[in-house]
């Protein structure tokens, strides 16, 4: 689908074909999504777009903005969390969003439904005054501003994944918890790697490189530079917050072997004298044919009195170790 509008002195105008929208007096913005290699080809022709531009758009490469001749291009990703049906685990979607910005013209183009271009679209299409009365670059800035908003609602889910999962590591660490650490610890790596290109993309502009970039709207673009370096920021903070929520489980995991290793030493240290004895009398010698013989073994109570002595050791080495601390 293809949208052509063009707008200026506070009025906006819609146009079936793109050669007159270009020809149009005003700032023309011309909006594609999920349009064929053929309808790509016609957009660039008719504004000059260089064709390498054209094919990062089908390309995974990162965020960037690179300037040509006639134009700047500009590529951002949007990033959304997308829980799946059968697993907790988040993973980050992300769509490319390209922008083509002239003098007094702009181009948009998605691969799929973007909601973030649409929002912006409506405003101008609805006589939004901050955008008719403004050139093609302002435009760009709140297509870029609204797709870096997203990323701190991004953030917020995943910071509320995190006060979940530091809850579960205090009370209930299991295997579920660790696979949920290490899902979002993913995540937030892709985020990363998602939010560092960006900024350095934004950077570019708010510094006023291109030629296209109004000075007055150079800080607009270093207000949403300066958004992406604090979703650097957090997501460098979450990511400590998250691996020290690992740090947690694992101490917790090897405190809870080492209660069940002592508590398996303690029964085995009582058990140590008890099999002591249980061996001197288990002893298969002949009281009649040695010299040294046990008078125990002929006596009518050596049994219950040695079991009697057992059961003493057993007692006294439990209740020393309970005043310890040990059980």
């Amino acid at each position: 689908m293809i949208t052509a509008i063009v707008y200026g002195d506070g009025e906006t105008t819609e146009y079936d074909d793109l050669a007159s929208a270009r020809a149009a007096a005003g700032t023309t913005w011309i909006h594609a999504t999920e349009v064929t290699d053929a309808e790509l080809d016609a957009i660039a022709d008719e504004f000059d777009i260089h064709g390498l531009a054209i094919d990062d758009l089908g390309n995974d490469v990162r965020a960037k903005t690179e300037e040509f001749p006639d134009h700047t291009f500009v590529l951002l990703k949007t990033a959304t969390l997308a829980r799946g049906e059968t697993t907790f685990r988040e993973e980050v979607a992300t769509s490319p969003v390209g922008i083509f910005l002239g003098d007094d013209w702009i181009v948009s183009v998605t691969t799929g439904a973007a909601p973030v271009v649409e929002r912006v679209r409506r405003a101008v299409a609805s006589g939004d005054e901050r955008l008719l009365h403004r050139g093609a670059d302002f435009t760009a800035y709140r297509i870029i501003d609204v797709v870096v908003d997203d990323y701190f609602d991004l953030l917020d889910r995943i910071e509320d994944e995190i006060e979940a999962i530091e809850e579960d590591v205090l009370e209930t660490p299991d295997r579920a918890t660790l696979e949920r650490i290490n899902s979002v610890r993913r995540e937030l790596l892709s985020f990363r790697k998602q939010v560092w290109p960006a900024r350095e993309a934004v950077g570019v502009l708010a510094r006023g490189d291109p030629d296209e970039v109004d000075p007055d709207t150079e800080k607009y673009f270093r207000d949403v530079y300066d958004h992406l370096v604090q979703i650097a920021d957090l997501t460098e903070t979450y990511r400590d917050l998250v691996s020290g929520a690992r740090d947690i489980y694992l101490n917790a995991l090897s405190q809870s072997t080492n209660e069940v290793m002592k508590t398996l030493t303690v029964v085995a240290t009582i058990f140590i004298p008890l099999t002591f004895v249980a061996g001197v009398y288990g002893m298969n010698f002949d009281p009649a044919a040695s010299p040294y013989n046990m008078p125990e073994l002929g006596w009518g109570y050596g049994y219950p009195a040695v079991l009697v002595v057992m059961a003493l050791i057993a007692v006294a080495m439990a209740a020393h170790f309970r005043r310890r601390g040990y059980i």
